[in-house]
């Protein structure tokens, strides 16, 4: 593929959204303007790479015309850097590829992540807890904020539900491939004879809504207000902070009583109903395109087993690209790249092969 011309419609563009945010009324719309920035970053990133790239190419070509040279020594010195050069021309060819994909709106987006319990029981819910750790330890890594909407605690100190909203840069696009059912194979605390038990946990990662995304009407919702109840200290106990919310048109009912204000829990409820609605209307969008997403990496389907955790053989398996890393005590304590960054190619690479078709 030759990239010269795409690298200079990338240059192009960024002039425009340059000028565009220089503009004092882009500014008017804050929408229009948050928009443009994130073009803008993107873009920035892109054009670096793309001159790189140009740079690399020059270099190679003139390096392959010193092969040609009746000096022996420097055409030995050209075939050394060759093979250099060749590499990075791949990498960098590569990052350009990705960058012809255009970025999904709600990459940017903070995001909403509900871990609820499976089969299993009580195992089940302490590995619901475990996978709330990891993703909050991922999260601090990341310099990400995470902060608890609502949780269902169990006995045993697991969790039967625990819904949280995670904020910051790109979150939902290194996040959204969590969605489906995770599974754990270990020996439960509980297991006097040592057998292995298997449980499993749903996760369900959505971008946070905006208003212009879904309407929720007021006579749609009807909104109750509680008591709190659990570990949740005074003031939450004994005040009605909690909010409950029914979307009449689905069933559907949410239900925040993390924070003291029956106001913040109200819209924290909320943006979950927003966010719920959202993941509803996406997929029922994608699902006009099933044929092209059986391909890809998940459909994102809460039935979906995407991956299983082996405590026994320290061994963390992702069914959807087939990769097994053998660093399970490591990667449950919230070092995801490794897993992340291949799913997020199998991704870039199936969508770059679709523009293509």
């Amino acid at each position: 593929m030759d990239l010269k011309p795409h690298i200079e419609k990338f240059r192009q563009r960024f002039a425009e959204v340059e000028s565009l945010l220089s503009a004092p009324d882009t500014f008017a719309q804050p929408q229009r303007a948050q928009e443009l920035g994130r073009e803008y970053a993107r873009l920035k990133e892109l054009c670096a790479t793309g001159a790189a790239y140009l740079k690399v190419a020059d270099e190679l070509a003139g390096n392959r015309d010193l092969l040609q040279s009746a000096d022996a020594e420097m055409a030995a010195l050209a075939r050394e850097d060759i093979a250099q050069l060749e590499v990075e021309e791949q990498k960098l060819g590569k990052q350009m590829r990705f960058g012809l994909v255009p970025p999904e709106p709600t990459d940017s987006r903070n995001t909403i992540i509900e871990i609820r319990a499976g089969a299993g029981g009580s195992e089940s819910a302490l590995f619901a807890a475990d996978l709330y750790r990891m993703y909050s330890r991922y999260c601090e890594a990341r310099g990400w904020k995470a902060e608890t909407l609502d949780s269902n605690p169990s006995d045993l100190g697991g969790f039967k539900e625990i819904i949280f909203q995670v904020s910051g840069t790109d979150v939902f696009k290194r996040l959204k491939y969590e969605s489906g059912v995770h599974r754990v194979q270990r020996v439960p605390a509980t297991e006097a004879q040592g057998r292995i038990h298997t449980s499993t946990c749903t996760v369900a990662v959505m971008p946070e809504a905006e208003e212009v995304d879904v309407e929720i009407k007021p006579d749609e919702i009807e909104v109750n207000v509680c008591r709190a109840s659990g570990k949740g200290g005074q003031g939450v106990n004994t005040t009605d902070s909690a909010v409950q919310i029914i979307h009449k048109p689905t069933g559907m009912i949410v239900r925040c009583a993390d924070q003291r204000s029956q106001q913040k829990n109200k819209l924290q409820a909320m943006t979950v109903l927003r966010s719920r609605l959202l993941d509803i209307k996406v997929a029922e969008e994608n699902a006009k395109y099933a044929a092209f997403r059986k391909d890809q990496v998940g459909t994102g389907e809460r039935s979906e087993k995407i991956r299983t955790y082996n405590f026994p053989q320290n061994r963390v398996t992702d069914h959807r690209i087939e990769l097994t890393l053998y660093n399970l005590s490591v990667f449950i304590d919230g070092d995801l790249d490794p897993m992340f960054d291949p799913l997020m190619h199998h991704d870039m690479e199936t969508k770059l092969a679709a523009l293509q078709t």
